[in-house]
């Protein structure tokens, strides 16, 4: 008899290239654990401890860049990869998984330059996405998260196109912040659709913090987050299938990318300058890469002076896949802020609420496809979004095809610095953060005060300190780290106004 070949044992975990559900492992001896929801796999862990590395990351994006987690031992499968685990029956160590891409974001060789042929082909991939979305549906009908602006009206006009009942659902921030509730008025009254007005007053605000925490999973910092849960939890009244616009950004050059276009020529072209493209990309997040030294406890500063950020999105930003700077731009929103942060987010706090998630830019062939398109006609001049525009001014009024982007206006330095003030005495409180032993006690009050940085001022206050807060209520209601006692050694337990008479008294 000859031989017998041992047997080979193999596991494959894999993510699809956008990220809309996540999905963690983690590896105990000889067998692999792995859940979409991190909570699974913390009652598995013995003794879990915080990852400095992924609290460091969380601090500079508002998301923890994978394969991290926040969670020493637990790590996430990153979107468009596979994960491949391989073992012999009579070995008794378990091989380290192998990783590799799936699907890879590459600025395609030939280029529509053509305005007139890429407005032809964009409306039928923009109709095949949808069909694709819709294909299971009966006649119930479902909602769409209609704030206004380009991308959510496209998809709740292209719904309304192919026969489906649509629900709009919009943000009311009352008087505080950019109110884009008018905008929803308008294309739900030209598409004849029902819209539902749902109050996001600081009172809903926090009674929805800590069901927003646990439902995310994982800390995300945007202020986004609190208001969305509490569109899932009306819309779920009505439907179980939730749209959304997210992805338009990603996929037709949506945000800001101007200055960060001439960084890249400028780049090119002077060799000297003192800041490379991917920190410039770095400062885009807008949070606390450049202040480890002031907000963190020293034994963690230690421990993070040897990590650099700038490699956690470097692949995602390398010019071997995309040579023309706005493909690159593109190639890095898929898959850092739309995979990491956006889409994730988005399905967990649709889960939250029984609601099954669904983004018709999350679309494969039409993502492609705007890999083949030049830059030129996604960003002419001023106009970002050009050639989505131009494909769907038929379908929307005009003030809302043409208007200029503005992101959701959450209200979050108002509201610190007014109805969350005691709030911020509580969850950012000296005495709990001496406990924690991660960051400075008094990070918050120098916040307020305008002392951590000449850049943290104005809307970013109130970004900043909605970052550490969604921190802190993570590592107490899902981590399950001990709350502390409070102390009373900071400015928020005054009445706001009367800090404020203070402060001026002081300058």
């Amino acid at each position: 008899m000859g031989k017998s070949t041992p047997k080979r044992y193999r596991l494959i975990l894999g993510r699809e290239p956008f990220g809309k559900v996540p999905l963690y492992w983690m590896q105990q001896g000889q067998v692999i654990w792995f859940a979409s929801r991190l909570q699974l796999l913390l009652k598995v862990v013995e003794n879990p401890e915080v990852n400095i590395q992924g609290l460091y990351g969380y601090s500079c994006f508002s998301y923890v860049p994978n394969p991290l987690t926040p969670v020493s031992q637990i790590f996430a499968v990153p979107a468009g990869e596979e994960l491949v685990w391989q073992s012999q029956s009579d070995s008794q160590r378990l091989w380290a998984p192998i990783s590799q891409r799936l699907s890879q974001w590459c600025e395609a060789d030939v280029q529509i330059k053509d305005e007139t042929t890429a407005v032809k082909q964009l409306p039928t991939l923009l109709q095949q996405a949808i069909e694709r979305q819709i294909s299971d549906l009966k006649d119930e009908p479902v909602g769409v998260f209609l704030s206004g602006g380009l991308d959510s009206s496209v998809v709740a006009a292209l719904l309304v196109q192919a026969g489906i009942k649509v629900i709009g659902y919009t943000l009311d921030f009352g008087n505080a912040g950019i109110s884009e509730s008018l905008y929803a008025e308008i294309v739900a009254q030209h598409l004849q659709i029902p819209l539902v007005k749902v109050d996001a007053n600081p009172h809903q605000i926090q009674k929805a913090l800590i069901p927003t925490v646990q439902a995310l999973d994982l800390p995300f910092g945007d202020g986004v987050t609190v208001p969305l849960f509490l569109l899932g939890q009306r819309a779920s009244q009505d439907t179980k299938v939730i749209f959304n616009g997210e992805g338009g950004d990603q996929l037709f050059a949506g945000w800001t990318n101007k200055p960060l276009i001439a960084a890249g020529v400028y780049e090119n072209e002077n060799l000297s300058i003192q800041e490379n493209f991917i920190q410039q990309y770095l400062r885009t997040f807008h949070r606390l890469w450049g202040y480890e030294a002031q907000i963190y406890q020293p034994h963690i500063y230690d421990q993070i002076q040897n990590l650099h950020p700038e490699d956690w999105i470097a692949e995602a930003l390398d010019p071997e896949y995309c040579t023309a700077v706005l493909h690159r731009l593109r190639r890095a929103s898929l898959m850092l802020k739309g995979a990491q942060n956006i889409h994730p987010r988005a399905t967990a706090l649709g889960f939250a609420h029984g609601l099954f998630v669904r983004s018709p830019f999350c679309d494969l062939p039409l993502a492609e496809w705007t890999f083949q398109v030049s830059g030129e006609l996604c960003l002419q001049g001023v106009c970002e979004k050009y050639i989505l525009k131009r494909a769907v001014e038929n379908l929307l009024p005009s003030e809302i095809v043409w208007r200029q982007k503005r992101g959701m206006g959450v209200p979050l330095t108002s509201w610190c610095l007014n109805e969350f003030w005691n709030q911020i005495g509580k969850c950012l409180n000296p005495g709990k953060l001496r406990l924690e032993n991660r960051f400075s006690p008094h990070l918050a009050a120098q916040i307020v005060g305008g002392k951590l940085g000449a850049t943290i001022q104005g809307r970013r206050i109130g970004e900043i300190l909605w970052l550490l807060i969604m921190w802190q209520l993570w590592r107490v209601y899902v981590f399950g780290e001990e709350s502390g006692q409070e102390s009373f050694d900071h400015p928020f337990w005054l009445p706001q106004k009367l800090w404020r008479f203070q402060k001026k008294w002081q300058t």
